[in-house]
């Protein structure tokens, strides 16, 4: 029993080293993909900045393709979650289109940021047509990201606060499409401006949807 638990001691933090690794990867080889592109990022490159040797990595993923899966699923879809579905989330005693306009001005326009662009739509623009495993990942995360904010409107709409009139699901998609617009708009542009632009119109756009008597400054 003795000899058990001081196995398990080791293993432990064993487990918690491997786990460190994979995270330490997944984020330089996000950083690597976000300036370059999956297709031009470097294994080596990556490699080199975690120090880390080429078969830990085969450890951790299989190949390169498996190592872009998890980035979208770990690192892309989880910013998609902290920027929009966890802030929404926690909005239910908000009203709805407030807690909207809230997440809208909450997403940066740091200069990074609109150099950069959206990871989300640089890896479906680059991705999608060539790797049908990428694309329904990505897909997965566009679901999400819409079925929230649909959830949303449908409960405005159930208080009397959202437009009767409104698709939920269309309205959803159509405020995800003006975000990721605006996001290539300022990214060619390379201009925070257009970015910021983009917020304004999107906020009166949203203030828009409130029921008739519910309508206040956005």
């Amino acid at each position: 029993m003795l000899l058990a638990r001081k196995n398990l001691k080791r293993r432990a933090p064993r487990r918690r080293d491997a786990e460190r690794t994979r995270q330490r990867l997944l984020q330089a080889a996000f950083r690597e993909i976000y300036r370059y592109g999956f297709q031009s990022a470097g294994i080596d490159t990556i490699l080199a900045s975690t120090n880390v040797t080429k078969g830990a990595l085969y450890y951790h993923f299989e190949n390169k393709e498996a190592l872009g899966y998890a980035i979208i699923e770990e690192v892309v879809g989880e910013m998609t979650r902290d920027r929009w579905l966890r802030p929404l989330q926690r909005s239910k005693d908000k009203d709805p289109i407030d807690a909207l306009i809230g997440v809208v001005r909450a997403i940066p326009s740091r200069p990074r940021d609109v150099k950069g662009g959206c990871p989300l739509v640089n890896l479906t623009q680059e991705m999608s047509q060539l790797d049908e495993q990428f694309r329904k990942r990505l897909e997965r995360i566009f679901h999400a990201w819409q079925e929230g904010i649909a959830i949303v409107l449908r409960r405005g709409q159930y208080q009397g606060t959202v437009r009767r009139d409104l698709v939920p699901e269309e309205t959803a998609s159509f405020l995800v499409a003006m975000v990721e617009g605006y996001e290539v708009l300022a990214k060619n542009a390379q201009d925070a401006k257009v970015w910021d632009a983009g917020i304004k119109n999107i906020v009166g756009w949203l203030s828009s949807l409130r029921a008739p008597g519910n309508r206040k400054r956005g």
